[in-house]
């Protein structure tokens, strides 16, 4: 088992990319490469990285969807490397979940600094979150966010990989209300289309295996005409 951190790097230029690559390699990480968004989206569901350098103007999925998707399942650490030098897009990056942003051209050096200074600061959360990443709820209900376990009165509920998907999406994010349509191209990864009710259908089944009622909703609140969040209060 390597014990070297692993960084996505999310370029649509090759050349910058191999330059990147080849660099990362000889201080000692191991880097993996990605050369659309949608790309790095499906490269960074199937591995666990400690680092991730996006550019913006990707193909297939852009740089702000990317952090925002990523951001929403994820604390790794996220450094946007672009050469928009706008205000605006530097502010837009971070409020999206950014963790810093390095203008083109950058000197290797300088990126090397801050890679160091992100990885020092995830290692130091990764350590306080092995106590507290599973977290009970009122009625008995417990979330193991890094198994991807869920329990039920001390049982474990046999859900479904898109229930257990949708549960972990909106616990990790409580309060903040999602619509049908972003629920459904963040799961299920793909454009939503007039009349789908996968979303409904798997809430649905979800809200019955929680014993959580619509009109007295513990857990998933629905939001009319909006969508729907998760209401349940930690239990500290």
């Amino acid at each position: 088992m390597s014990d070297q951190e692993k960084i996505l790097i999310v370029e649509d230029d090759h050349e910058i990319a191999r330059i990147m690559l080849d660099y990362l390699r000889k201080e000692g990480y191991l880097p993996s490469w990605a050369s659309t968004g949608l790309e790095g989206w499906e490269d960074f569901k199937q591995a666990n990285f400690d680092l991730i350098l996006v550019d913006l103007m990707l193909p297939e999925m852009d740089g702000f969807t990317l952090c925002k998707k990523i951001r929403l399942e994820s604390n790794v650490p996220i450094l946007i490397v672009s050469a928009r030098q706008e205000q605006e897009h530097k502010v837009q990056g971070l409020d999206l979940g950014a963790d810093d942003y390095l203008t083109k051209p950058f000197s290797l050096e300088e990126l090397n600094a801050r890679i160091s200074s992100h990885l020092r600061r995830y290692r130091r959360y990764l350590q306080k979150e092995e106590a507290t990443n599973k977290q009970m709820y009122p009625a008995g209900l417990e979330i193991d966010f890094t198994n991807k376990i869920t329990y039920l009165g001390g049982q474990p509920l046999m859900l479904a990989a898109k229930e257990i998907e949708l549960l972990l999406l909106l616990a990790r994010n409580p309060l903040q209300t999602f619509s049908k349509s972003e629920l459904y191209q963040h799961v299920w990864q793909q454009e939503d289309v007039d009349g789908n009710n996968t979303v409904t259908v798997h809430i649905k089944s979800l809200r019955a295996k929680l014993n959580d009622q619509t009109r007295a909703a513990k857990y998933i609140q629905t939001v009319w005409g909006v969508g729907y969040r998760f209401i349940g209060d930690p239990m500290r």
